[in-house]
């Protein structure tokens, strides 16, 4: 809508009253439609990924000239990125946040306020809120986990069957582990054995009896549901397998009693030759004495 005034009406001094008249019928602030549209859904991330919290304005329109805040509940300060005036104010961030977040400058321009997050650690984990004054504010939640590879090993073989270990180390939250054979099928296994180290990572390890058969493989797999991430082990199960484990077994078993016999011939050498010092230390005193009377 468009607003006419003639010269006269431009020359005369508006009352308060209608001053206020005017600016409730034409605002200059931001359509009342306008939003602060966030992620649907939690972001999942990674400790060491780089990500995006998603947060744009709808309907689209230059936000570069405005202020857009994000800020994290229960942070102190809680800001972790400020956009004022034209510029990024990074005194304004919490220290645990300086150079790790940004927005995208052209972006700005397009209404796009997405945080990007570099280097995100556990402590990152929170609810984070994506703000631009005069607006109604939106939220994102951020889940972050830490994973590591699995380990299968083999450790109680007969001829008929093979107890497997599937072993992982640092894990953030609490992970599941499940056994699956070659065709995907779940596996019966034993009650997984979960630890909690002082850094807060979980070790998680679990055991399955398998039979063994021609060519057949296993899987482990340690999955985080609440992040959405998963990491797996494989292991083919064959006639040699049992062959390989046992010849490796007896090749630890010889280096180990090579090892012992070698500190054992060491210290009887050392044992041997102080006895033969101490014989010599002895023997010299009396050579003395026998030089002494025949003198």
């Amino acid at each position: 809508m468009m607003v006419h005034l003639n010269n006269e009406m431009a020359n005369r001094h508006f009352t308060p009253a209608a001053t206020l008249m005017f600016i409730l019928l034409f605002p200059t602030q931001s359509s009342p439609d306008q939003r602060v549209i966030g992620p649907p859904q939690p972001i999942a991330a990674v400790v060491g990924d780089d990500i995006t919290l998603p947060c744009h304005l709808e309907p689209a329109m230059s936000a570069s000239d405005k202020t857009v805040e994000w800020t994290r509940s229960g942070l102190e300060p809680r800001f972790v990125y400020v956009w004022r005036d034209g510029v990024e104010l990074e005194s304004k961030k919490h220290p645990s946040y300086r150079e790790r977040t940004s927005v995208s400058i052209s972006g700005l321009g397009h209404g796009d306020i997405s945080l990007k997050l570099s280097r995100v650690k556990l402590s990152d984990e929170g609810k984070y809120i994506c703000h631009v004054p005069n607006l109604p504010q939106s939220f994102a939640e951020l889940f972050v986990g830490f994973v590591s590879v699995p380990v299968i090993s083999g450790i109680n073989i007969n001829s008929r069957a093979v107890v497997l270990e599937c072993e992982s180390k640092g894990w953030y939250p609490e992970p599941e582990v499940l056994w699956l054979d070659g065709e995907g099928n779940l596996l019966s296994a034993g009650p997984t054995e979960t630890v909690r180290g002082p850094d807060d990572l979980y070790t998680v390890s679990s055991r399955v009896t398998v039979e063994k058969r021609h060519s057949n493989s296993f899987t482990c797999r340690v999955q985080q549901n609440k992040t959405n991430h998963t990491r797996e082990a494989h292991i083919d199960i064959s006639g040699d397998f049992s062959s390989a484990v046992c010849i490796g077994l007896w090749l630890i078993s010889m280096a180990f009693i090579l090892c012992s016999l070698t500190a054992a011939f060491v210290w009887w050498k050392w044992k041997h030759r102080s006895e033969d010092r101490r014989n010599v230390r002895a023997v010299v005193p009396m050579l003395d004495c026998d030089s002494s009377t025949l003198k």
